[in-house]
């Protein structure tokens, strides 16, 4: 079936009134990156539940300046409050104390480096859920922004973007996402620029050996080039750690 983009916006946004109603929750908390992703469920998030009642944050750690523009962009489009928490010295910190350790090389900490800049992300904005839910007299919750594309080849960090309380955009796959910031009014800047991660100088595409247009296909059970399904199955393969968490049971 067609994806009907104008009928999807419709359903998610419904999807998260009803959440927020049957939950009595009054606002969210995202990070604001941007890029598409982010951009999308903050328009999701001010379409059902508000715009008064939605605070993007925008979190650098030794980033471009470019990025904290784009996210303003969106800020500006859907009229949400923005904050700005600089996180560069709090990375440079840890860092320095895990060197101290003596044991590691500096090519040997760069994954851990890469890792640790969404999990200090993720608990930042954590935080400012739990302080605003104090402030405003209401439960503030954090929309994840991760698409399905990402999802299937395990394109996210556990314990940094992996982490949240509700997911707008989860099944979407790139191409949906877009169609949905179209009908959105995401800025074009924002919603066509190609996806990197901000931290690694690398398109997404780049890092992970394949196109986000052929997981898409592959998700939607079109046909591929084989070559690069192989691909695209052992990056899901390898991922698997990541969405299950093996559990013993002790037996009484």
């Amino acid at each position: 079936m067609k994806f009907d983009a104008y009928r999807e916006t419709d359903r998610i946004i419904q999807f998260v009134r009803d959440y927020y109603k049957e939950n009595n929750l009054k606002g969210a908390v995202l990070g604001i990156s941007g890029g598409k992703d982010s951009g999308v469920v903050a328009g999701i998030m001010c379409k059902a539940i508000g715009a008064e009642n939605v605070v993007g944050l925008t979190l650098p750690c030794h980033s471009r300046e470019a990025d904290r523009n784009d996210a303003l962009l969106v800020a500006e489009r859907f009229g949400f409050e923005m904050m700005n928490i600089d996180l560069t010295n709090v990375f440079d910190a840890f860092k320095e104390e895990a060197m101290k350790l003596g044991v590691f090389t500096a090519d040997e900490v760069k994954n851990s480096d890469i890792n640790l800049k969404p999990r200090l992300r993720m608990a930042s904005v954590y935080y400012m859920a739990a302080l605003m839910s104090a402030v405003k007299g209401g439960t503030y919750i954090v929309p994840g922004t991760s698409n399905a594309c990402e999802l299937y080849v395990g394109y996210f960090t556990k314990g940094g973007d992996s982490v949240y309380d509700i997911a707008p955009i989860y099944s979407l796959t790139v191409d949906e996402v877009i169609q949905v910031g179209e009908v959105l009014g995401v800025p074009e800047k924002v919603l066509y620029r190609t996806p990197d991660d901000g931290i690694s100088g690398l398109s997404d595409e780049d890092k992970l050996g394949v196109k986000y247009e052929d997981i898409g296909k592959l998700i939607r059970g079109e046909n591929i080039d084989e070559r690069e399904r192989e691909k695209i199955e052992l990056l899901h393969h390898r991922a698997r750690h990541k969405f299950n968490t093996p559990i013993y049971k002790y037996e009484k």
